[in-house]
């Protein structure tokens, strides 16, 4: 009986960590709690991508040392030294890279490790962004915002910062300012949607059917709705490729100073920012995690995600307003920290 008491104890233990136990002196979590076990979601679709078998392939760290081209010797050098270690040692590292991911999903999940997973999760992405994704292709010239640009692993490290559950937050319109500040969170947005809009009018998204023949590059091997979907959308903008390219640039623009426009009109950007991410993902052929050889969702989920985070509040959270994450008992931290 004993152990049977320990057991359940340990149970709702874990239940209250991640939000899913209703008690006496419990409370549901908030916005930012249930962004931050979103994103512990996605990093747990990352982990089971990782441990596909394509993975432990030759194919991986080939697709790895595929980042390298275009990149400067600084950037490409390090990617190839990577790449090469994979594929000598595939199993074992790709093991390890599956399970560091598990880990980081199951700590943002679990309320007493989030603060450390979020700051792994901050280091991982970082690597990742530079050895895994060659800083997204933003130095190459070959990334384009239907391809991932500026690169999905740095949005993750984005969401991180803007998420990171604070003792004591900040008078915020939106969730995502609630840490930094409001001043901080708008300038990275700026930064980056703004960057996304100057990508669509680079040759590689703005040429003659080069935007199209993104899109339609990523129809292989994928289920035959979304074939079909990516076939029918890139044959249109082969067709209109550089107007359309310069449309999505304004579109990106527009999203981008929306968070300094009043609430209204700011609600509206976000809107229009996630009906944009949505079309971003499905161009992305949903980061390929339906053929197979895709290692996580790409950018338009992460970018949706982001937006949600930005979605403006009936009225800023007081500056000693409360935490996020509501103790447990009497002895717990706030932050569960």
């Amino acid at each position: 009986m004993a152990t049977q008491a320990a057991d359940a104890r340990a149970r709702a233990g874990w239940l209250r960590g991640i939000g899913a136990v209703h008690e006496e002196g419990w409370t549901a979590p908030d916005v930012r709690r249930r962004l931050q076990l979103a994103l512990a979601g996605i990093w747990l679709l990352d982990a089971v991508l990782q441990f596909q078998a394509f993975m432990f392939s030759k194919g991986f760290s080939q697709m790895l040392g595929g980042t390298a081209a275009g990149n400067p010797a600084v950037i490409a050098d390090p990617i190839n030294w990577s790449a090469k270690i994979i594929a000598e040692h595939g199993t074992a590292t790709n093991a390890i890279f599956a399970f560091i991911q598990l880990a980081i999903g199951l700590g943002i999940a679990w309320r007493p490790t989030l603060k450390l997973a979020l700051g792994a999760s901050i280091m991982w992405a970082l690597g990742v962004w530079w050895f895994g994704e060659g800083l997204g292709g933003i130095l190459s010239g070959a990334g384009g915002p239907a391809n991932g640009a500026p690169g999905a692993v740095i949005i993750y490290a984005l969401l991180a910062v803007l998420l990171w559950p604070g003792r004591r937050d900040r008078a915020a319109p939106f969730i995502a300012g609630r840490f930094t500040g409001a001043n901080v969170a708008r300038a990275l947005w700026l930064v980056l949607w703004g960057s996304l809009a100057y990508l669509a009018l680079l040759p590689a998204t703005r040429a003659p059917k080069a935007l199209g023949g993104m899109i339609s590059a990523m129809a292989s091997g994928q289920p035959s709705w979304l074939s079909s979907v990516d076939n029918h959308v890139g044959a249109f903008l082969t067709s209109h490729g550089p107007a359309m390219a310069v449309v999505l640039a304004i579109v990106l623009a527009l999203v981008a100073v929306s968070v300094f426009l009043p609430r209204p009109l700011a609600r509206a950007g976000v809107v229009l920012a996630i009906v944009t991410a949505a079309f971003i993902w499905i161009a992305e052929g949903l980061g390929g995690i339906l053929t197979g050889g895709g290692t996580d969702p790409n950018s338009g989920l992460l970018l949706a995600l982001l937006a949600v985070a930005f979605w403006p509040l009936a009225s800023a959270l007081p500056a000693t307003g409360q935490p996020d994450l509501v103790p447990t008992t009497h002895s717990e931290s706030p932050e569960g920290a």
